[in-house]
């Protein structure tokens, strides 16, 4: 797979697909610019090149309609502002008027197409609207890892008519920790999984048995495993289909050798509110009617013993519902015990990051990875759509 760095980018019409799909507030303001951030290294050293740079994403899940409070015109001042150059919004990523907008660009210029799911054929991967966004670019580039996964028009349709393409600079780096952490990784390597749903990591979780030499599952999804070991756990959430599945997981474990790590106590409650009664109780006494919403501290020791002498840890999913205060404990004290430990520190996923940066230890991770999708994709041991069309 090539880099930006493996072309000669000068003069070019240069497609570059970012993830530019940003939290905004009640006032359309950016609330959190790291996705744009994260692209200002490739976007830097392709202006650096000489090139004409052309930039694509999406924004929200407009389905196809035209939601002009969806519109990447804020992202595009936002970088303005950050480059200290005009970035020129075109009005839709495709038809004559962009066409021409990028015809007429100098060495140096930068445009931003509008939101590609204004159209519905970005998401159905059309044919025909992925050559009319390629016939714009003489090299694609993909640094979006985030929707790397998705077999979209942006994603995977449009480097299939352009000739020359790459890897971005932040698409490389998640691809290179991401092989540091699970095909190369200095061992011990521990991994601590959250999160709400056995369910969507079920494919993860086996295929980490391969990988992995110790797994600590926490957050509603350890319910499960508790229950398929006959614990009785109230009214906390539990996957009852998933039971014999989290049973045969839990014995396959034991097999190959891998150390398996369950809360052994529970901040419970007698209903989901911030307001609620709570208490701290064992894993064996959690009452009829009350709900697991988070690790109890015997919970974060035992896990931080888990941890202990590990030298790489990849993390995703939280271990309660930490977005309330009296639910947050357990998140924050793993936050810290992987932020202090001289581990590789790989967190993947959207709440896992949003953990993170409200225990005020993201400075002290080795790598925040930008997509929790795609990140769950490699974890399954399968590959990226996004990734695998650049080396075509």
């Amino acid at each position: 797979m090539n880099t930006i760095r493996d072309l000669d980018l000068k003069g070019k019409r240069v497609l570059v697909r970012v993830d530019f799909n940003v939290p905004m507030d009640a006032n359309k303001n950016i609330s959190d610019d790291i996705r744009i951030r994260m692209a200002l290294p490739t976007i830097n050293y392709i202006l650096d090149q000489g090139a004409k740079l052309i930039l694509c994403s999406h924004m929200g899940r407009p389905k196809g309609q035209r939601v002009m409070d969806l519109s990447l015109a804020p992202a595009a001042s936002h970088l303005a502002a950050l480059l200290k150059r005009k970035v020129l919004l075109a009005q839709d990523c495709v038809g004559e008027e962009s066409e021409a907008l990028v015809a007429g660009m100098q060495p140096g210029d930068v445009v931003m197409l509008e939101n590609l799911r204004f159209h519905k054929e970005e998401t159905a991967n059309d044919a025909a609207f992925a050559e009319q966004i390629a016939r714009m670019a003489d090299v694609y580039v993909n640094d979006a890892f985030a929707v790397s996964h998705r077999a979209h028009a942006s994603v995977v349709g449009v480097p299939a008519y352009v000739a020359e393409k790459a890897a971005g600079n932040l698409l490389q780096t998640e691809m290179d920790f991401f092989h540091k952490a699970m095909d190369a990784p200095v061992r011990p390597l521990v991994a601590l999984v959250g999160g709400a749903k056995v369910s969507s990591k079920l494919g993860a979780l086996k295929n980490m048995l391969d990988k992995v030499d110790a797994i600590i599952i926490g957050g509603a999804m350890a319910n499960t495993f508790l229950k398929s070991q006959g614990v009785d756990m109230g009214a906390s959430k539990v996957e009852e289909d998933l039971l014999d599945s989290a049973r045969e997981f839990v014995k396959e474990a034991e097999q190959k050798g891998v150390q398996l790590y369950l809360p052994v106590d529970f901040v419970v409650a007698d209903r989901f509110a911030a307001d609620a009664v709570v208490k701290n109780v064992t894993f064996r006494d959690v009452p009829a009617g009350w709900m697991a919403l988070d690790i109890g501290p015997a919970s974060t020791s035992y896990f931080q013993e888990a941890m202990a002498d590990a030298r790489t840890i990849v993390w995703n999913g939280p271990m309660g519902a930490f977005e309330m205060d009296a639910f947050a404990r357990g998140t924050m004290a793993m936050c810290q015990v992987v932020a202090s430990s001289h581990a590789l520190s790989i967190i993947g996923g959207g709440d896992s990051n949003a953990a993170v940066k409200k225990s005020g230890e993201a400075a002290n991770i080795s790598y925040m990875s930008t997509g929790g999708g795609a990140f769950l994709t490699l974890m399954e041991g399968k590959t990226l759509p996004g990734v695998e069309i650049l080396k075509k």
